[in-house]
């Protein structure tokens, strides 16, 4: 017969659900972390063992998160997406001038659309799928390019009329292709564009 004290003992013996669904959690977070990193060096067709290898698990702790490679590349695209939301407002805490925290946020953006631009491996551009997706990444990211912009500009260090879904589409568009010709840097390109916005002061 269990009595109360033995009863009581239970929870002691074994670690608490939401513990585990908290220690689960951090460890599919640090995965896709590392296949953020894998993709944005090698691809969305990266070996899956490079992944596993970068995240120090086995490949079968992968498959059993993300039994295909579209899922993890969702999943992928989808932690990304929060990692640059997040980051936005600490960097403008942080940062040593609002302009600088937004090129800070612009280099994170640009990793981003590293791996976003192999979404397509994956998924078809058009399907529901991939513009729930893209409808997604507006809401979350257009909001704090915006903040970023106005804090620029109301420390007179850009002009207040930039708009931050046009900044983000040029930034796109400075990235695109840039896989396929070594001789275009499209990480310096946005980094010109961005130290522009400083000569569109009024004088």
């Amino acid at each position: 017969m269990t009595t109360i004290d033995e009863g009581a003992e239970q929870p002691a013996r074994h670690k608490p659900a939401r513990q585990k669904r908290a220690d689960a959690q951090r460890n599919e977070q640090a995965l896709l972390a590392a296949a953020a990193a894998v993709f944005v060096t090698s691809g969305v067709e990266a070996p899956v063992r490079d992944i596993a290898a970068a995240a120090g698990v086995g490949m079968g702790t992968i498959y059993r998160h993300f039994p295909t490679r579209a899922d993890l590349v969702v999943a992928v695209y989808r932690h990304q997406v929060e990692a640059c939301a997040e980051a936005g407002p600490v960097l403008l805490a942080n940062g040593g001038s609002p302009h600088a925290a937004l090129g800070q946020w612009v280099n994170l953006f640009v990793d981003f659309l590293v791996t976003k631009h192999g979404l397509a491996a994956v998924l078809q551009p058009g399907s529901a799928g991939f513009d729930a997706l893209h409808a997604y990444f507006l809401d979350r990211l257009v909001p704090v390019c915006a903040q970023l912009l106005d804090a620029a500009a109301e420390a007179g260090e850009i002009s207040a009329d930039i708009d931050a879904y046009e900044l983000m589409r040029g930034i796109g568009n400075l990235c695109v292709g840039a896989d396929n010709d070594p001789r275009y840097d499209a990480r310096r390109m946005v980094e010109l564009l961005i130290a522009g916005l400083l000569q569109s002061r009024s004088t």
